[in-house]
């Protein structure tokens, strides 16, 4: 990267604060499901089925924390879900049986979305002229954590006692306690007033910005590829050796540390964010054209597409990351950042929710003809985008000249 320290110290806060959260999820990601099968022996289908409730509830807890962050002050309603998520991840070790874990589950995983939401407000205070770029900062230290967090996860898996894992969790609750501490040094940012006459709830009446929302979500299916279907194609259908799965996932995340930051610097309006979702789309396209054709020929042959493929969807993910950071800013009023981030969470959401079982449909189940559509599918998706960011820019060149008649017509 080309700065490895923020300029401000607010801003080294947010990342030091944001690395030690991920190293902690790092390791559950890595982890987090096996604990679950191998150490509590909960049923797969089961702990697929808590997740997928889990999801569901998370998906309105980002919109309302992101509302409260805005009214009440960003730093105090982020904190709080840290430390919600920390006492919940540390319930982990109590959920025994099926309910007690999608209870622990559904408070993690609502803690987590409402934090990311309650955390945009900061970013963009101590983001600088661009907190686009910071928030493109802020996402390759989240893979460098996450990349340790999995190493460590890497050693709990490998002793596999339930006393390991037990210890992989508490190791994680810390982590997000200590996320939570290093939030104390951040100055507090003062609630922004909401406008007079405006609606409670603009976030979800702006109809441009719920269309984009609909975008970047399809689009946000693609995070998936590279870690549900990529590697169950690579088992299944192909004769590339089995320790290539590491070194898809290894390619992909030292292009994102390395390059993120760089892949954002272009991306500085929205009309240039769309045009990036467009970007993505083709590369996806291609990227998920590629990996079927590995499927039938030598091993080495097979190993040559899937990291081919896999660079080639990451520049994707590069330009896909920069415009939702774009778009999602940029488009959202200052005064209800929290809920507008909330809301374009949504798709991201749906996309967690849904994607898994979606991809392993299409490219594992029905085969080639699967990951076409797929490919398709993110194309369309990055084709519509330029189309509702000009609605999206329409809207809120408007938007201005509507709040004055609102404010206008109370004061009468």
């Amino acid at each position: 990267m080309p700065r490895l320290i923020p300029d401000t110290g607010p801003q080294r806060v947010l990342a030091s604060s944001n690395f030690v959260y991920t190293v902690g999820s790092g390791m559950y990601l890595t982890a987090g499901v096996l604990y679950f099968t191998q150490a509590v022996h909960l049923p797969a289908g089961r702990v697929g089925l808590g997740l997928g409730i889990a999801g569901i509830v998370a998906l309105a807890l980002g919109v309302t924390a992101g509302h409260l962050a805005d009214r009440y002050g960003a730093r105090g309603v982020y904190m709080a879900t840290l430390l919600i998520q920390a006492l919940t991840t540390a319930a982990f070790v109590l959920a025994d049986s099926f309910w007690p874990f999608v209870l622990a589950v559904c408070a993690a995983t609502g803690a987590k979305a409402a934090g990311t939401a309650a955390r945009s407000p900061l970013i963009r205070h101590y983001g600088g002229d661009r907190p686009q770029q910071f928030r493109a900062y802020l996402r390759a230290v989240t893979n460098v954590g996450v990349s340790l967090g999995a190493l460590a996860a890497g050693w709990v898996v490998q002793v596999g006692t339930l006393t390991a894992y037990q210890l992989m969790v508490i190791g994680n609750a810390v982590a997000f306690l200590v996320a939570a501490a290093l939030l104390f040094l951040l100055p507090p940012v003062a609630p922004v007033a909401e406008p007079v006459g405006g609606p409670r709830w603009s976030a979800l009446r702006d109809r441009p910005y719920l269309l984009l929302t609909a975008v970047d979500g399809v689009m946000a299916i693609q995070f998936k590829v590279l870690t549900v279907a990529i590697p169950l194609w690579l088992v299944g259908a192909t004769e590339a050796p089995r320790w290539l799965i590491s070194g898809t996932m290894l390619t992909g995340t030292v292009m994102v540390v390395a390059l993120q930051v760089r892949a954002g610097r272009s991306v500085d309006s929205p009309t240039a964010g769309g045009h990036a979702y467009r970007r993505a789309g083709v590369a996806f396209l291609v990227s998920c054209s590629m990996v079927p054709l590995a499927a039938g020929v030598p091993a080495w042959a097979a190993a040559t597409l899937l990291i081919a493929a896999v660079i080639v969807h990451t520049l994707g993910e590069l330009w896909h990351s920069a415009a939702g950071f774009e778009v999602s800013f940029t488009l959202a009023p200052p005064h209800a950042t929290g809920q507008y981030l909330g809301v374009f969470g949504l798709g991201a959401g749906l996309a967690e929710a849904v994607g898994p079982a979606l991809l392993i449909a299409l490219c594992v189940s029905w085969g080639r003809p699967g990951w076409y559509v797929v490919g398709a599918l993110f194309a369309v998706a990055g084709l519509a985008a330029p189309f509702a960011v000009r609605w999206a820019q329409r809207q809120r060149s408007a938007r201005p000249s509507s709040l004055t008649r609102a404010q206008t017509a109370r004061a009468a």
